[in-house]
């Protein structure tokens, strides 16, 4: 969703701000007070799109959750939605991810976030009217850490971590105990464009990062170009790490 568009339609949709700072959990929020988009609303990463249990830092939220959420965050049946954080970090995305897989087609990311926006700015915070959103749940848009476990390897599937590669090769790691990424998988970092040669592999595509947040920037992507049954693990590296399963580190050869 271009900020053109959405400047020219601010009455017709529902926005809804998802400003993310890993490590951080309240400067999204600080940062929406401080300006934000028109009519939006806040949703936080860790508190409202984030569940209280499953393996990992954020896990997936249940469809009563997102349900919940949602409508208190005005999304309705008959209305699109664009989300938006500061720059592509993966708080809209995820957004994005959970709306889509409740069944709501009509969500959109702003392209380029909060900081390609040149339109007006409010400030402090908005609610919306209750919304009236009606789950349609998917199944098969998530894997859990047995699923990845018992398919290292696979030639059938393609495991992607976005990380940064510093953290992919454990060169670093600062938020997780163990440095490292899941044997097999090749690293796609966020900053990177999307080869063709992986939207147009034939293999199923698995991503993950840290706590499954960034990861749903890849699969957004992907679905932008037509390929819209990539899967995400959503306990990713932080729940990987703490159970103890297998670690590599370096740079793999993958296949490109």
């Amino acid at each position: 969703m271009s900020p053109d568009w959405l400047r020219a339609h601010l009455d017709d949709v529902t926005i809804i701000d998802c400003q993310y700072v890993l490590g951080d959990p309240g400067e999204g929020h600080r940062r929406y007070l401080a300006g934000h988009v028109p009519g939006a609303t806040f949703l936080s990463v860790e508190r409202d799109l984030s569940g209280r249990a499953g393996g990992g830092r954020n896990p997936l939220p249940t469809v009563d959750e997102v349900v919940a959420v949602a409508r208190r965050a005005g999304v309705r049946d008959d209305t699109p939605v664009v989300a938006y954080d500061q720059a592509m970090v993966g708080g809209a995305a995820r957004l994005w991810w959970l709306l889509r897989h409740l069944g709501k087609e009509d969500v959109a990311v702003l392209d380029g976030g909060l900081d390609a926006w040149r339109g007006p700015l409010a400030t402090g915070e908005e609610t919306a009217a209750p919304g009236d959103l009606t789950p349609h749940p998917r199944s098969g848009a998530a894997v859990d850490a047995d699923d990845v476990a018992a398919r290292l390897h696979d030639p059938g599937r393609i495991l992607v971590d976005t990380r940064a590669p510093a953290r992919y090769r454990g060169d670093e790691e600062p938020v997780d105990p163990i440095a490292g990424h899941i044997p097999g998988a090749r690293n796609l970092p966020n900053t990177q464009a999307v080869p063709t040669t992986l939207v147009e592999a034939d293999e199923e595509i698995v991503a993950y990062c840290g706590s499954g947040v960034s990861a749903c920037v890849l699969l957004l992507r992907l679905a932008a170009a037509g390929r819209d049954d990539a899967k995400l693990y959503a306990g990713s590296w932080s729940e990987w790490s703490a159970l103890g399963l297998p670690v590599a580190t370096g740079d793999e050869d993958t296949g490109g």
